[in-house]
């Protein structure tokens, strides 16, 4: 076997342990099915074997889920075409199978869990008679598939129905929620929470004391749901209709495999077992052949992993990682780039023009600290890592610092002079990091002697919830300069993207359309309420207006200022530029000031602007909500082509993760470029011919997807060669 060792004890218990070779993490492949299906047939067929425990051979957990190289090759067929789902089934159900093979193999088996155990590992683990689960701060267990597009597929959405109740599974299904060992015990999803290190011993103690525990309680016969399910069971009935509307509202009915799941879990609880994990393997294999799936497991979880081992980092760079951070700036975004810091152990100088703002930034990181005690956070580590910010108004206090991050006032003469200040500390040898949103980071580069060590940084608020940092390369930024970057990003576990320089750069410049084509709509006359519910139904986390007060009108009204000054006769003048000037001049600049496009009444919830109805008359003729949200979603896409055919962006990869983890563009896409090309270039462009007839230019294809559109080429595949915007 290649990849599980099979040992049998002086009791004639056999250890299956896993190891699956070249994987940091055991996960479900080709070799493992057929060592595991060999493995079933010894303990069944041996009467010297009475009974198996199931272990891992790899410090980092138990098992993750199916190997999503092999998962898509599962989706690969002659030709390029995807097969159908009927043939995906006959694919699919063979880990069904098999893990049923398991649980009916006639002598007990108990899986000793030490560490991350989820997915189709966490599966294997439910198909077991007996579960024991090591304790330890870092071990999480469940069923998180939901969240790149897809649902158990290899009984998970039976089996843990008929283990904790249909209603309790389903909460924590639907959400991809997971388990923390205690938790687990208290739902019955484990059967003892041992010490940590102890589960293989109490596991082969529960099997030799257990000879005859050869069946699970849905083989019983008379066995009933926790709850109850059926359809004559009230509760069942009562879980079930409401669970539909709930998820379809939650999910806005862009997602496929929450209904597949709702479907699964109902159909299958009113079979048996047998016939209910067919049932769940042909919902499995419709999610599998729809490309939604495909997408969102190459965004979310391929591309997103990919990142953050280091993709886009320069080869032959060594390792830098961060010993001493200056931040130069204490505000929200100085702070919680120090707070970040701090936790992964780096040492922060945080610096500001006054000490008392300094201080309070450090207070900012002490009350994001308290939050999380008790949640990982103990009092001794909030103290050790407070003791690594020191506050302070004196560049001096910067010497030694080994990178920096810049996160002053938006303007490019205030940015230069602290950056000169700094390199008579540091020297130019020093990477220095500019946080801007919207500078040219080759512009800004000019203040630091070695243009090659300067780089842009761009965290996103709140930076101690958002996962992403946009990495910018000015126009001679160095690769000691990226690899430094990098590293740090990879030292406080975010997931970074690069991009070149450029206004605005990718997110800055893509995420601004969606609120300006909302914008533009309330200038047209459009129902205010109609935009927001459609950029919501689109699958963006808020309306464009929401959104647009959350980050202040008054921002976006700067930066179009300063655009304007900068690029002279080339701005484009748009009429949503008129209308923030006019909220500007009303005193209406966001959520900051209580008022913007919505009302924050003190104590109240917010709701939309009454005078937004005489500010902008409403227009008799209101589009459908399915035309406003073609609008909103094409004028994002077409701003990434043209950042993809400027070169701002060099591979649709960094485009994907960038736009979901970046403005939360919507994910169930797998990101605009997996859009565009499951869309097809073709219509993508009749779309956009379309609204630029109707709307002007800010629509308009570029040439690279006109050349696509006539060569069916895509993104993700070898394309055409990039043409001019």
């Amino acid at each position: 076997m290649q990849t599980i060792s099979f040992d049998i004890d002086a009791d004639g218990i056999a250890t299956l342990t896993i190891d699956v070779p070249g994987q940091s993490m055991n996960v479900i492949g080709p070799d493992f099915i057929a060592d595991l299906d060999a493995a079933i047939s010894r303990i069944g067929s041996e009467d010297a074997i009475v009974g198996a425990v199931i272990a891992s051979g790899k410090d980092s957990g138990f098992m993750a889920g199916m190997d999503l190289k092999y998962f898509g090759s599962m989706l690969a067929a002659a030709g390029g075409e995807r097969p159908s789902a009927a043939a995906i089934f006959d694919k699919v159900f063979v880990l069904n199978q098999l893990f049923r093979r398991l649980e009916t193999c006639g002598k007990p088996v108990a899986c000793a869990i030490e560490g991350t155990c989820v997915g189709g590992g966490f599966e294997l683990a439910l198909a077991c008679h007996h579960r024991v689960v090591g304790d330890s701060a870092g071990t999480q267990l469940g069923l998180p598939e939901i969240l790149i597009g897809l649902f158990p597929g290899g009984g998970g959405s039976q089996r843990l129905p008929r283990i904790m109740g249909v209603q309790s599974s389903l909460m924590y299904m639907l959400q991809g929620k997971l388990f923390r060992p205690a938790e687990a015990a208290m739902l019955k999803v484990v059967d003892e929470v041992v010490p940590q290190g102890g589960a293989l011993d109490r596991a082969k103690a529960w099997v030799k004391a257990n000879p005859t525990a050869a069946t699970q309680p849905w083989d019983v016969k008379g066995f009933k749901f926790p709850g109850g399910a059926g359809g004559f069971n009230p509760a069942f009935v009562q879980t079930m209709a409401g669970a539909l509307p709930m998820t379809l509202k939650q999910a806005q009915r862009n997602m496929n495999a929450p209904v597949a799941l709702l479907s699964a879990v109902y159909e299958g609880a009113l079979l048996p077992f047998d016939r209910a994990i067919r049932v769940e393997s042909k919902y499995f294999a419709k999610i599998a052949a729809d490309p939604q799936a495909g997408n969102m497991i190459r965004s979310l979880f391929v591309n997103k992993n990919a990142a953050e081992r280091g993709a886009r980092r320069p080869k032959d760079q060594p390792r830098a990682p961060t010993a001493k951070l200056a931040m130069l700036g204490a505000g929200m975004m100085g702070a919680g780039i120090a707070t970040v810091a701090a936790q992964a152990g780096i040492r922060v100088v945080l610096f500001d023009r006054d000490i008392a703002y300094a201080q309070k930034g450090k207070a900012h990181v002490e009350a994001v600290l308290n939050k999380r005690l008790g949640k990982g956070m103990t009092p001794q580590k909030m103290e050790a890592t407070l003791a690594l910010v020191t506050p302070t108004a004196d560049y001096a206090d910067l010497a030694g610092a080994d990178f920096v991050i810049e996160a002053v006032f938006e303007d490019v003469a205030v940015k230069a002079e602290v950056t000169k200040q700094v390199e008579a500390i540091l020297g130019a040898d020093t990477i220095f990091g500019s946080n801007t949103s919207t500078l040219p980071i080759t512009k800004l580069a000019g203040a630091w002697s070695k243009p090659d060590n300067f780089i842009g940084i761009h965290f996103f608020s709140p930076v101690e919830k958002m996962p992403l940092v946009e990495i910018i390369l000015g126009e001679r930024t160095g690769p000691a300069a990226i690899a430094k970057a990098l590293d740090f990003v990879s030292q406080i576990r975010k997931t970074p993207i690069v991009v070149n320089d450029s206004r605005g750069f990718y997110t800055s410049r893509c995420f601004a359309t969606y609120v300006q084509e909302g914008v533009e709509m309330v200038a047209e006359g459009i129902n205010p309420a109609l935009i927001e519910n459609a950029g919501r139904q689109l699958g963006m986390p808020v309306g464009p207006l929401a959104v647009g007060d959350e980050v202040s009108i008054e921002l976006g009204h700067k930066i179009m200022v300063a655009a304007r000054k900068e690029l002279g006769d080339a701005y484009v003048p748009q009429r949503s530029d008129d209308v923030m000037t006019q909220m500007v001049e009303l005193g209406r600049l966001g959520r900051k000031s209580a008022k913007g496009w919505y009302d924050y009444p003190d104590g109240g919830k917010k709701a939309l602007w009454p005078g937004l109805n005489d500010l902008f008359p409403r227009a008799d003729d209101q589009p459908d909500v399915e035309a406003v949200k073609e609008r909103l979603l094409y004028r994002q896409l077409i701003e990434c082509a043209r950042c993809f055919a400027e070169g701002v962006l060099e591979t649709p990869e960094d485009g994907d993760i960038g736009a979901i983890f970046g403005w939360g563009f919507a994910p169930y896409t797998g990101g605009p470029f997996s859009h565009m090309d499951t869309i097809g270039a073709a219509q993508v462009v009749a779309v956009l011919d379309r609204l630029t007839e109707r709307h002007g230019d800010r629509f308009a294809p570029t040439a690279q997807l006109r050349d696509m559109a006539a060569s069916n080429g895509t993104f993700y595949r070898p394309a055409p060669s990039r043409a001019a915007a």
